[in-house]
C-alpha cells in the first residue's frame, strides 16, 4: 500500500480530528509511529459505534488482524490532524478491510493504514462471516 490512498466515489466516510499531546511526541520531535495507529483503532471504534446497528454492537466485536501502515509527513505538536476512515466494498468471510487516512493542517497525509480486521461473535468468541448488511450499512455513503 505505498501510494496514497483516498476512498472510492460514493463510499461512506467517517471522519474525526485529533490533536497530538505532549506525550504523543517521541525523542525526534514528532508523533510517534504508535499513536497514529492508535488513532487508526480509536476511528475505527468511534465509526463502528456511529453506525453499527445496536443489536450487532451487542452480539459482535473486531480483532485486529494485520495492519499496514504507510508514513509521509511529520506531524508535531500544536498541528491538528484530519482523519478518514473507510470500508471495503465487500468483506471476505469474517475478514473485513478498512482503510485510515490522517492528514496533517495542510491536507497532506501523514500515514495511511490499511487493517484487516475480523468479526467475532461475542458470545461464542468465534469468527463470523461478516454479513452483507453490515458491508451495505458502512460502504455506502447514504448509510
Amino acid at each position: 500500500m505505498s501510494r496514497a490512498v483516498e476512498p472510492p466515489e460514493g463510499r461512506g466516510v467517517f471522519t474525526r480530528a485529533f490533536q497530538p499531546k505532549p506525550s504523543d511526541i517521541d525523542e525526534n520531535g514528532h508523533v510517534n509511529n504508535v499513536v497514529y495507529l492508535g488513532w487508526a483503532q480509536d476511528l475505527a471504534i468511534a465509526h463502528w459505534r456511529a453506525r453499527a446497528d445496536p443489536a450487532d454492537q451487542g452480539a459482535f466485536a473486531w480483532v485486529a488482524l494485520r495492519h499496514e501502515i504507510d508514513y509521509r509527513r511529520a506531524l508535531v505538536l500544536g498541528e491538528a490532524a484530519l482523519a478518514r476512515t473507510w470500508v471495503a466494498d465487500r468483506a471476505d468471510g469474517p475478514r473485513f478491510e478498512r482503510f485510515v487516512r490522517i492528514d496533517g493542517p495542510d491536507g497532506g497525509m501523514c500515514a495511511q493504514v490499511r487493517t484487516v480486521w475480523v468479526l467475532i461473535e461475542k458470545a461464542s468468541g468465534r469468527p463470523r462471516r461478516v454479513p452483507e448488511r453490515m458491508v451495505e450499512r458502512f460502504a455506502r455513503e447514504d448509510a
